[in-house]
């Protein structure tokens, strides 16, 4: 009997909201698909548009496209999947009010704890954006001359005249030289 009961409810809660929470989470992954390709053909379209401009190894040029739409990617996608599931909570019976609060204040919490990463990120997809140097070029950055070993998105890597491997966090990034390109 009681079985009958729990697969009756079942049956009740799927027609009465689990259709609504199957085409909300079918939209999500509609638009992450769409948005991938519309990311891809955006980035790829405005960065041609770029290179006429300059004399670029296209390897290099690939390969940063390729950061620029994991990063746009990855960060879209989780705004879509956030509001699919906020979304979709109501429909388990979860009041979404005093969540959306608590998610507010953890945000503001760790938007101020975490100020100083926020900024090294933000900096890099500048810097990467504006196509400020690459790895292997002769760069001052932040007071440190030499060649720029590693680059992602929170910090740079520069090798002085001694081999001495300086981490700048792309936050502290004031201005840059770059030898490379006169």
């Amino acid at each position: 009997m009681a079985l009958e009961n729990f697969i009756e409810d079942l049956i009740s809660w799927v027609f009465a909201h689990g259709i609504k929470v199957g085409g909300i989470l079918v939209v999500a992954f509609v638009v992450c698909k769409i948005a991938k390709v519309f990311i891809s053909r955006y980035l790829k379209a405005f960065l041609e548009k770029g290179l006429k401009f300059k004399e670029v190894k296209i390897g290099l040029e690939e390969k940063r496209l390729e950061t620029l739409q994991n990063v746009s990617y990855s960060i879209l996608k989780t705004i879509i999947w956030i509001v699919a599931i906020v979304t979709v909570l109501p429909e388990f019976g979860v009041n979404i009010g005093p969540l959306l609060a608590s998610i507010g204040v953890a945000g503001l919490a760790l938007g101020l704890g975490a100020r100083t990463l926020i900024q090294d990120y933000l900096s890099g997809i500048f810097i990467l954006l504006e196509d400020q140097y690459r790895v292997g070029e002769e760069v001052e950055i932040a007071g440190t001359k030499g060649k720029v070993k590693d680059f992602n998105l929170r910090r740079t890597v520069i090798e002085d005249e001694n081999g001495t491997l300086h981490y700048i966090p792309n936050s502290q990034i004031k201005k840059t030289s770059n030898f490379s390109r006169k």
